[in-house]
């Protein structure tokens, strides 16, 4: 055989070994790790032009677009594409989920290859707790290392979606305990902590401290240019937060939202994450939003890419297309649907429903090829942007990334410190924490999620060391004694009531572990009550009327629980909130517990009385509304009664606080834009109540800082978070009761001081929005609130 027709046997071969390999689309799966495959590889496929990476990303990817049939295009609107043989193109499955850690809910993860584990770091919303931007950066930066080995070995992509960074706005709502909380600085702020980590666009420098850090910010990209070390995507885009309450299911619920609300509270968190997070990807939500399904909405996806500079591609939520004609009934036909997606912006569907119907809207004229090509540029910038197609990763910085990288010491104290940051304090009757173990003769543990493992909440996989709470106890106190009391968090039934009434009665200290888990709170199911489960209650009255001592109450699970009833029982001394806490939950919190570690975790969100069940959860309006007797949301605009407050948490110590330097005047004199405006508000300077933050030139400039002490004033160090609110003396329609406009985590030694900055933008920081939607920024009086300090900023013309 000549060396031609070699070439052409082993050529003809390699082509079958792909035909072969490839299947359906929605059957794909991640290559083996033993036979991983990947573009560009020599010597037959990579000598196409989209396969030199010294070319700009652009033209390389309108190089691969050119060379694709139309059927081929079609394949690529799929999240689990089959590969296309002829070009040396692999199958690759988009959809890998890494919320806090690696989750098995995605095809894209497998834990059946030489990794069979990663870290099951807290979820997000006890993370959220520890108001720490390096540690949200931290446990970002682990996930990425953890997913980049499982990639290397064939077990994880290089897309995964997550953050999930809508707001917290009802109590009830199933994936609260996924989100940073209610307010949509914190959410913004951890989004954009999250996705320069995660995307490897973000290192830090810092000084470390015990327990906490001092930040040091420098920006900084692995690779340098445009390129990812992976794919970050905040979903869900956006006003998504029902998943089936009453007659309305994620599915078909059209949010209703007025131009105020959406400028306020809904927008802020996903514009941080495109200009500030430089987010490779934005999931459309299942909802529609006004009437328009979020996924079939060009005014809503247009403006990610036009007015915030959006730079990725935007995919479905999974089968979001086929719901804008099968539940939402938005288009008469499957084809409309897909024609609107693909030409509002929706970039892939997850899912088949694209690659089922898009053929179809071609051939009825709904589609044209430009759309699906518009489309395929976002896809394969995006892949560009990863290496995807720069052949084997044999000279890529992450090669050597593997098992030893998953599941390390590094990663899973990483994941402890979370846990313990996290955890919140909310009572602490005459300081009857912390115990001190080596005086306790026995511990009584009560409780059904007292012996769980499962403590991470939603969107999981395979933690690399299971732990109960119990056993967290076990390790400090020799005679500890387990009752479930509760069969498990439904509590149906008291029939385990006696149990654990009888270790109760003879055990020194109890410990009760109730709330909520998986069954009450998840995707696809909200709660109708925000009290305990079942019997739960009753359990804990009848165990803090044996116990010897007052007891100490332990709350699990994502969303805010009435515990009203505890609150002010003498027989229940102190009271804490672990969320979901991951796979060290339980000695993190047995580490507070005995003080080892001094909690200082404050609540993202605020926690309701059950009276605000009352409140139709499908309404989106943020304001209060006293002609209609509607309380508003959250605690920015909430005027009705409260159980724990959003930033509430107790110490073992105590801190006092000092304004030590802050204006007392800003004035905007010669900071408004040349023009007909500007003479007009000159004349009418004495009688303006605000001016519009579009009307300040150099806001850069009006910019200042806050300088505040912190003392410890007690004998335990501690961490405590710093929150700076503010508000305007004078009334405008809808403005906030108060909105924060700083927060950092400060580590304080025992009777020390720390000296902290906030800098604070006017335009950013102290303006709020108008009922259309515009940011105003009031002139006259701005009140600083610092703890129960109030300082008083006159802003004047």
């Amino acid at each position: 055989m000549s060396a031609h027709s070699r070439s052409i046997f082993f050529l003809i071969l390699h082509y079958l070994q792909f035909l072969t390999s490839s299947t359906p689309c929605n059957a794909i799966k991640n290559s083996s790790p033993n036979n991983l495959q990947y573009p560009c590889t020599p010597p037959y496929f990579n000598s196409y032009p989209f396969c030199n990476n010294s070319n700009p990303t652009k033209a390389r990817a309108e190089s691969l677009i050119s060379l694709l049939t139309i059927d081929e295009k079609i394949q690529l609107l799929c999240n689990n594409f089959s590969g296309i043989p002829r070009l040396g193109i692999p199958p690759y499955e988009w959809w890998s989920e890494s919320l806090h850690g690696l989750a098995t809910n995605g095809p894209g993860i497998t834990f059946n290859g030489s990794i069979k584990s990663a870290t099951g770091f807290p979820q997000v919303i006890l993370t959220a707790a520890a108001f720490n931007r390096t540690l949200w950066a931290e446990i970002a930066s682990a996930i990425a290392v953890e997913a980049r080995a499982m990639y290397n070995l064939g077990q994880a992509g290089l897309t995964f979606w997550a953050p999930n960074i809508n707001i917290f706005r009802d109590p009830r709502w199933g994936r609260g305990q996924e989100t940073p909380g209610e307010d949509p600085m914190v959410a913004a702020a951890y989004a954009i902590e999250y996705v320069r980590a995660f995307q490897g666009q973000n290192k830090r420098f810092w000084k470390r401290r015990k327990h906490g850090f001092l930040q040091r910010k420098v920006w900084t990209n692995d690779y340098g240019s445009d390129k990812l070390k992976l794919s970050a995507c905040c979903k869900h885009f956006t006003a998504y937060d029902l998943e089936k309450w009453g007659q309305f299911a994620r599915y078909n619920f059209n949010a209703v939202i007025t131009d105020q609300d959406m400028a306020d509270t809904y927008q802020p968190p996903f514009r941080a994450c495109i200009q500030q997070g430089n987010a490779s990807c934005l999931m459309c939500s299942y909802n529609s939003v006004n009437g328009v399904p979020a996924c079939a909405n060009h005014d809503l996806l247009q403006k990610a890419r036009t007015e915030w500079g959006f730079q990725g591609y935007i995919t479905s939520d999974c089968d979001a297309v086929g719901t804008i004609y099968e539940y939402q009934k938005y288009t008469k036909t499957p084809e409309d649907a897909v024609a609107s997606a693909l030409k509002a912006g929706t970039d892939i569907n997850c899912g088949t429903y694209m690659l089922r119907h898009t053929k179809a809207a071609m051939e009825q004229g709904k589609v044209s090829e430009g759309d699906i090509d518009r489309a395929l540029l976002n896809l394969f910038s995006v892949q560009l942007r990863l290496g995807l197609f720069d052949g084997a990763p044999g000279r890529n910085q992450y090669r050597n990334f593997g098992p030893r990288d998953v599941c390390s010491s590094e990663h899973k104290k990483l994941a402890l410190e979370a846990a313990r940051q996290g955890i919140v304090l909310l009572k602490n009757d005459k300081k009857f924490l912390p115990l001190h173990k080596h005086s306790i003769s026995s511990l009584a543990i009560i409780g059904p999620m007292s012996n769980s493992t499962n403590l991470g909440g939603g969107y999981v996989g395979v933690p690399c060391e299971l732990k109960s709470i119990l056993e967290g106890f076990q390790e400090h106190v020799e005679n500890t004694y387990y009752a479930a009391g509760c069969e498990d968090i439904p509590c149906n039934s008291s029939s385990g009531f006696a149990e654990a009434l009888s270790i109760a009665t003879e055990a020194e200290y109890v410990i009760i572990v109730a709330g909520l888990d998986l069954s009450q709170e998840t995707e696809d199911h909200d709660r109708y009550s925000l009290l305990l489960p079942g019997y739960q209650t009753e359990l804990i009255n009848s165990v803090a009327a044996s116990s010897k001592k007052p007891l100490i109450l332990v709350l699990t699970g994502g969303g805010p629980i009435d515990v009203s009833f505890a609150k002010g029982d003498l027989r229940i001394a102190s009271i804490l909130w672990i969320g979901y806490p991951g796979e060290t939950g339980g000695r993190a919190l047995s580490d507070i517990i005995f003080g080892h570690y001094n909690p200082g975790g404050r609540l993202p969100m605020t926690w309701y009385p059950e009276s605000f069940t009352n409140v139709p959860m499908s309404d989106m309006s943020m304001r209060a509304d006293s002609s209609r007797n509607y309380p508003g949301r959250t605690y920015r605009f909430y005027i009705g009664d409260r159980l724990y407050e959003f930033g509430y948490g107790l110490s073992y110590t105590s801190f006092t606080y000092k304004i030590l330097a802050a204006p007392s005047k800003l004035s905007l004199r010669g900071f408004i834009k040349a023009g007909p405006r500007r003479n007009m508000l000159s004349a009418r300077s004495s009688n303006l109540e605000y001016i519009l933050v579009d009307e300040v030139e150099y806001c850069n400039s009006l910019r200042f800082n806050v300088q505040i002490s912190v003392t410890n004033n007690g004998d335990m160090d501690g961490s405590q978070v710093v929150l700076l609110f503010s508000r305007t003396s004078k009334s405008f329609k809808g403005s906030p009761e108060r909105q924060l406009i700083g927060f950092e985590c400060v580590h304080t030694l025992s009777y020390k001081t720390v000296e902290i900055s906030f800098l604070v933008d006017p335009c950013e920081h102290l303006s709020i929005a108008d009922e259309h939607g515009n940011r105003i920024l009031p002139l006259g009086d701005h009140i600083l609130i610092l703890e129960d300090m109030e300082y008083v900023l006159s802003i004047e013309m």
